[in-house]
Formats: structure tokens, C-alpha cells, sequence
């Protein structure tokens, strides 16, 4: 026991490069205000995608039905500020519990079955919310939209202006954080039981892991993250609608997830850089035919290997035995 805890512990130190690395993201509002925008985007849904890469990636729960959490923090967080009191902190607190709520309830969906059955269970969930979105109109605005959100002053002192660079603080701080939480999670004994599940099942069970109860738990904590993703786009843009529950938005973030890598906790984050920064870039220069360059991006990065393309810097997501960063 001693070994694993000692390997468990050893692969959850940070690396040289991890502190100057988020330092960096920190300053990057400051020195590019111009960007703000797009860095907030992109910490918003790399958070998104890192919440999936723990089910997927350390758990092996396929999902197509995420945006479910994304749409329920979303509009739990935007319907706080509109009804109650518009503190973002506490509006993210709402949202992920809202979120983490429904995780839970849903758990029990992703216990029985293979893996086609989650996809259709998970992506039936997220349409059912979406409907359900859409029917209450004269509680979230329907088609619409939930429109009139407007957020106090973070920590009663910063105004989230128009640039952007008070959204992309605030976003780049509940990624850091969260990415801190699920990083012991995963690097934890707990965390090594998921991998055991993931990799068998049968065998897992077989030598006592009580893997439905690590099931439903790591479901639940993969939603919550969600959720503060999902409230974090509804404070920072003051707008949330039935496009948040959309099956392109569980899409999007599978497909970041195979340009980062699963299995490792930066393969959400580099997934994220690269795909906001390729749809921004490709949809500037020809915005009807975007989606073709992304898929066609994607199907060379299939057939030539994610190592292979990104050479450079594949030593990021190299990962040692028992674990990833």
C-alpha cells in the first residue's frame, strides 16, 4: 500500500513548467486585453471539457449528454442573478449545486448497459432538459432566451466590463481551482480505483472495488464541474438560452477531448486552445465553411497521430506510469 501511495504521490507533483505555465494564463488578460474575450471562451470550455475527461478519460463513461450539466449550471446561475441577488460567487455556487443535483439523480443511468445505450440515455437526458427549457417560457424565455441578467461587481469591487478582462480573471481562477480539485482526485487511491474501473470492470469488481457507488460519485462531481462551466458563460455573456443544451455542445467537447487527449487533465485544456483558436481564426476568414476545416483538421489528426502533429510539444502530455497531470 505504501508503493501505490507513494506513486499516487509522486505523480501528483507539479512539474517545473505546470506553475509558470498558469501564471502566464493569469497575466494574459493584461497583456493581450484585446483577446480577453476568447481567452474567457476558452477557459470556460476547457473547464467543460476537463469535467468530461473525468468520466470519460479516468472512469471510461462514454456521454454525448453533458451539455445537460452545462445548460442546468447555466440557466441556474442566470435565473439566480435575475430573481434573488446578482453575486457572481454565490451564483456559482447555485450552479454548480443545481448541476451537481441533477448528476446525481442521473447517475443511476449510467450504471447498467453498454456503452451505446449511455449515448442514447445520456443525449436523451440533455433533450428532455432542453424541452423542458423550451415549454417554461415564462420561466427561462423559451426560444428566446433568458435575456436581462446582469451580475454585481465580483468580490463587491471588480465590474465585469465590456472588454472582457474581469470575465477571463474570473474564469481562469474557477479553472485553476477546479483544475487543483480533480487533480488530487484523480492522483488520489480513489482516483486509481476509477482507472481500475476503466481499464476492468469484472476485474475491478472482482477484487472489491465497490465500482457502482465510484460510478455515481465521479458522475456527480463531472456534472458539478459542468454546471461551473455552464454558470460561468451565463455571468460573463448576461445570457442564457436552449443552446446550451444542444447536442453540438456535448459534440464540441468530445471532439476538444480528441485533439488534447483524454486521460490526461491538460488534454481538456490544449484540446480547448486549439479548437476556440482554430474556429475563431477559420470562421473569420470564411464563416460558412468553417466546420469543414475543423473536420478536415480533425480527420488528419486521426490518420497522421495527435503525437506526430504536435511533435513540438507532445512531451506536455507524456504520460508516467500510474497516472497523467
Amino acid at each position: 500500500m505504501s508503493n501505490t501511495q507513494n506513486l499516487l504521490r509522486q505523480t501528483g507533483r507539479w512539474k517545473r513548467w505546470e506553475i509558470p505555465l498558469w501564471l502566464l494564463a493569469l497575466v494574459l488578460p493584461l497583456v493581450l486585453p484585446e483577446h480577453a474575450l476568447i481567452i474567457n471562451e476558452i477557459a470556460i470550455v476547457a473547464l467543460f471539457a476537463l469535467s468530461l475527461d473525468l468520466i470519460l478519460g479516468f472512469t471510461g463513461i462514454v456521454s454525448l449528454g453533458h451539455a445537460a450539466f452545462f445548460g442546468m449550471g447555466a440557466y441556474s446561475a442566470a435565473l439566480f442573478a435575475k430573481l434573488v441577488m446578482p453575486d457572481p460567487l454565490v451564483g456559482l455556487a447555485v450552479g454548480i449545486a443545481s448541476a451537481t443535483v441533477l448528476g446525481a439523480l442521473c447517475s443511476a443511468t449510467i450504471l447498467r448497459g453498454t456503452d451505446l445505450t449511455r449515448l442514447m440515455v445520456t443525449l436523451g437526458v440533455a433533450l428532455i432538459l432542453g424541452e423542458l427549457a423550451n415549454k417554461m417560457d415564462w420561466l427561462t424565455g423559451g426560444a428566446d432566451g433568458l435575456q436581462g441578467v446582469m451580475m454585481g461587481p465580483l468580490l463587491g469591487q471588480f465590474e465585469f466590463d465590456l472588454y472582457g478582462r474581469v470575465a477571463a480573471w474570473y474564469s481562469l481562477a474557477v479553472l485553476l481551482v477546479m483544475f487543483v480539485l480533480t487533480r488530487r482526485l484523480v492522483n488520489s487511491p480513489f482516483g486509481a480505483t476509477l482507472k481500475a474501473v476503466r481499464d476492468n470492470r469484472l476485474r475491478a469488481m472482482a477484487i472489491g472495488i465497490a465500482v457502482n457507488s465510484r460510478l455515481v460519485l465521479v458522475y456527480t462531481v463531472a456534472a458539478a464541474l459542468a454546471g461551473a462551466a455552464g454558470a460561468l458563460l451565463a455571468q460573463t455573456t448576461g445570457f442564457a438560452s436552449l443552446d446550451l443544451f444542444e447536442f453540438h455542445r456535448s459534440a464540441d467537447v468530445m471532439l476538444i477531448l480528441v485533439v488534447g487527449g483524454v486521460g490526461w487533465l491538460y488534454g481538456g485544456i490544449t484540446g480547448a486552445i486549439v479548437f476556440k483558436l482554430m474556429q475563431d481564426a477559420i470562421s473569420s476568414i470564411t464563416p460558412q465553411y468553417w466546420t469543414f476545416w475543423i473536420g478536415l483538421f480533425l480527420v488528419v489528426l486521426v490518420l497522421v497521430g495527435r503525437e506526430r502533429l504536435f511533435r513540438p510539444w507532445t512531451w506536455l502530455g507524456k504520460r508516467k506510469t500510474g497516472g497523467a497531470a
